[in-house]
């Protein structure tokens, strides 16, 4: 039976954009040394407003609807680590490239362009550290693709495309990196992959391989992803998802035994370009302060850390040993808008409402954000806030890291509650360099911004 039987009919929203930019950036890529001698590839990146961009502008996405999709990953990751997963059917060398905001794309999140294919064409891709399997829409969208920026993969304009078959050990790996079972199309012996997020998001298709190119001079030959033919949920505009967890058919575990098993970004602001680093190299070049990279035991393809103290203006919020190790923490580049326990986040916000409030009048809240003020950002005075981590590393959080504008006058603070675990999401993270030497077992943050 053929693919279509497993699915059901869906539809998503937004209109389409080319792809030139991608391909440009691709072809502008320079090879560099970096300071530990390895080769690394490094890419300009363009923000969609900003100075350069051939990016078509599109209509704004709500901040409401970024703080609802958030949610929406929140109790997926939480969903992952309280209950068993159940079958859904819904070293020497470093490669740099480009990483964007994903507004432009319609996602609160950070996408990258990579090629597929041979010859290659080029795509613009959600970067995950929280999904495994990579996967990508493809023709024919045997029963759904959403509306992406760029033209559609077609497979049979690639030469090195190859279905992988039901028997093949990539097939037999698809349930430990996606947590479900694989299935078969009997009618071609091809596997069929089921990537679901816990969400109703979900992509289907056949699970596939062919020539990744992240530059013009580093490729990956044989790259194993899924070929989607029915996606639906919150991948906004983008051609599918590069995953960067720890699982051997990750991107990161693919392009490993190449570059060595570490990566690090820079996560920009709407204003700046960042970058994503793969390999050993990435590690070389910033003065990292490094924690243990933690592992769970109903997840390990997720990064644990644990968080150990949080001060506010110089001083420790006053929260116990016990609460800080009771719950796991997580980092994560989907997730917006950090997560912490109510025994942790209760006195931090209060702590940091006694210093705010002998200035700034309160705002109503928002959604999720349940504590603002009357006030823009730029102008605040802003007490330091630091998160500490095990080890001694720590993220010295800059004003725009701490507080989020959502509104002319009204700016909130970038934190909320939650009855689960702890995250740290993207925007505390942004402007800093965040390492993931997954071979040492170890994470590491750098400030001095993405430049």
């Amino acid at each position: 039976m053929g693919l279509v039987w497993f699915l059901g009919w869906f539809y998503f929203y937004l209109l389409a954009t080319a792809s030139s930019l991608a391909e440009k950036e691709n072809e502008e890529a320079v090879l560099n040394q970096s300071g530990g001698g390895g080769v690394g590839v490094r890419m300009t990146i363009h923000h969609v407003h900003g100075p350069g961009s051939s990016l078509a502008p599109q209509p704004p996405v709500s901040f409401s609807d970024v703080l609802a999709w958030d949610e929406a990953r929140v109790k997926a990751l939480n969903s992952r680590l309280t209950k068993k997963p159940t079958n859904d059917t819904r070293y020497t060398k470093s490669v740099s490239v480009p990483l964007n905001p994903g507004s432009s794309i319609g996602t609160g999140n950070y996408y990258i362009k990579v090629g597929l294919g041979t010859p290659p064409r080029y795509y613009s891709m959600i970067i995950d550290t929280g999904s495994s399997l990579s996967w990508m829409q493809c023709k024919p969208c045997a029963i759904y693709c959403h509306v992406q920026a760029d033209p559609v993969f077609d497979p049979s304009a690639s030469k090195s495309y190859k279905p992988l078959s039901c028997a093949s050990s990539q097939c037999s790996s698809l349930e430990e990196a996606t947590l479900n079972d694989p299935l078969c199309d009997t009618s071609s012996n091809v596997c069929v992959y089921t990537a679901s997020y816990g969400d109703a998001s979900y992509s289907m298709g056949y699970l596939s391989q062919d020539l990744l190119t992240v530059a013009p001079s580093q490729n990956l030959p044989g790259f194993v992803y899924g070929c989607g033919q029915d996606s639906e949920g919150l991948f906004g505009r983008s051609a599918g998802i590069l995953g960067l967890a720890r699982n051997k058919l990750s991107m990161l575990g693919q392009l490993s035994a190449k570059f060595g098993y570490a990566f690090s970004y820079c996560l920009p602001t709407s204003r700046g370009g960042g970058f994503l680093s793969i390999g050993k190299a990435s590690m070389v070049g910033s003065a990292y302060k490094f924690t243990p990279m933690l592992t769970g035991p109903r997840n390990p393809s997720l990064y644990f850390l644990r968080l150990t103290a949080i001060t506010v203006g110089g001083k420790a919020v006053g929260v116990a040993a016990g609460d800080y190790y009771r719950v796991p923490t997580i980092i994560d580049s989907g997730t917006v808008i950090t997560r912490l326990p109510m025994s942790i986040y209760t006195p931090f916000q209060k702590a940091f409402v006694k210093v705010m409030s002998t200035k700034y009048a309160r705002a109503p809240g928002f959604s999720i954000l349940d504590t603002c003020f009357k006030g823009n950002l730029k102008d605040m005075a802003v007490p330091a806030v630091q998160l500490v981590f095990q080890g001694g590393a720590n993220l010295n959080l800059r004003p725009l890291n701490t507080l989020l504008q959502i509104d002319e006058g009204v700016t909130c603070f970038a934190f909320a509650g939650d009855n689960g675990i702890a995250i740290i999401g993207n925007h505390q993270q942004q402007t800093f360099k965040v390492a993931y030497d997954v071979s040492a077992a170890r994470i590491g943050f750098a400030s001095g911004g993405c430049n």
